[in-house]
């Protein structure tokens, strides 16, 4: 039997490869809205994080989501984020 494989991404807070369904997907679309996708299936330019305060901390702080998504992240995704870590 085939040995399913699992698709790895890597977080941006920690910069560890994970299993796609233990981060948390941000996305930014052709319209350039930027949203918190928990399916992880919408369409557009995605980012991953891990369900960690500490790697969202150190996202925010690097400002690294603004750069992996090539446009400034406003504040109301960060506190979108914190609720859903929480």
């Amino acid at each position: 039997m085939k040995v399913k494989k699992i698709p790895l991404r890597k977080c941006l807070g920690c910069s560890e490869g994970k299993p796609k369904r233990e981060l948390i997907r941000i996305v930014k679309n052709k319209d350039g809205d930027i949203f918190v996708d928990l399916t992880g299936k919408a369409n557009g330019r995605g980012a991953y994080i891990c369900k960690s305060s500490d790697c969202l901390e150190k996202a925010i702080k690097s400002k690294r989501l603004n750069k992996v998504l090539e446009v400034e992240v406003p504040d109301k995704i960060y506190d979108d984020l914190f609720k859903e870590i929480e």
